[in-house]
């Protein structure tokens, strides 16, 4: 029985001193394949918060087919909103990182969490906001039609539209805008270029789009023009998860950040030239946001 017991003794110690053995070999006091990330590392999430010096990566959506604002030339993403929030993010030390989808996807893929903020010249409106929360504005645009040079003379607003066909982006205030005239037919399309090409082959009389980015489209297609007065005044925002406060505070912290420094004016001139659109002071959503 002593002998017995003796060896019970040395057989527990060793089975201790295994299990610590076993449990500085990890270094770092974390279990391999928990799903949780090591302190430190930026692609945790893109909540706004960061470990020591470290950048937290911020997932962004973009639709990419709003020239000048998004758009991709040899697979890479290029435009205003694009250079703008990249200086936003590096004056607030975060990394984004950049998807791609459809305009109507943007919105609900930031309330399902697939991304943080979405860039693609987004109208602040105030049902958009009972879904997702804006930024200070940093563009002020406008609704004009866009024809063929050959109606330019007959087409000077809205009710010079009616019985006729209008193309225009789903999901756009643009929409909203035409139903409400009355008497038009409308034609949705998820790209833009697809609305063009519409009304280039004659099956739509105008496209009702975005002042900047007719006007954009316009510079390298002789055949069309603007015509009338801009039909509406709208503000664009980036939005965000409502859940996320830090991020959005980023945000206009880093909004601010880029006006003071003229990196906002950079980058307005080298898209816009000296066409109207700058936004200089703080214009706070609320201030912004279009009645639906």
């Amino acid at each position: 029985m002593k002998w017995t017991a003796v060896g019970i003794i040395l057989a527990l110690a060793l089975t201790v001193l295994a299990g610590c053995g076993k449990n500085a070999s990890t270094g770092n006091g974390s279990s391999a394949g928990n799903g949780t990330p090591a302190a430190g590392d930026s692609t945790a999430s893109g909540n706004g918060q960061s470990t020591g010096d470290s950048k937290v990566t911020v997932k962004i959506g973009a639709d990419t087919t709003f020239p000048p604002f998004e758009s991709q030339v040899n697979g890479k993403l290029v435009g205003f909103d694009i250079d703008l929030i990249t200086a936003i993010a590096e004056k607030e030390n975060l990394t984004p990182k950049f998807s791609t989808m459809n305009f109507t996807g943007l919105i609900p893929a930031i309330q399902t969490g697939q991304i943080d903020v979405a860039v693609a010249g987004i109208t602040i409106k105030k049902s958009r906001m009972a879904a997702v929360n804006f930024s200070n504005a940093y563009y002020k645009s406008g609704l004009s039609i866009l024809v063929k040079k050959e109606l330019a003379g007959s087409v000077k607003s809205l009710a010079d539209l009616k019985g006729k066909t209008v193309a225009t982006k789903k999901g756009t205030s643009s929409v909203d805008l035409v139903q409400s005239a009355g008497g038009i037919k409308l034609r949705q399309f998820d790209n833009i270029d697809d609305a063009y090409n519409e009304l280039l082959n004659g099956g739509a009389a105008a496209v009702v789009f975005d002042n900047p980015v007719n006007t954009n489209f316009m510079k390298s297609h002789d055949q069309v023009q603007t015509v009338g007065d801009l039909l509406t005044g709208e503000y664009y925002g980036f939005a965000v998860n409502k859940d996320n406060a830090d991020l959005l505070k980023k945000i206009n912290d880093g909004l601010d950040q880029v006006r003071k420094d003229g990196t906002y004016d950079k980058l307005f001139q080298q898209y816009f030239g000296d066409t109207p659109g700058k936004v200089t002071d703080v214009v706070a959503p609320s201030d912004a946001a279009l009645d639906d």
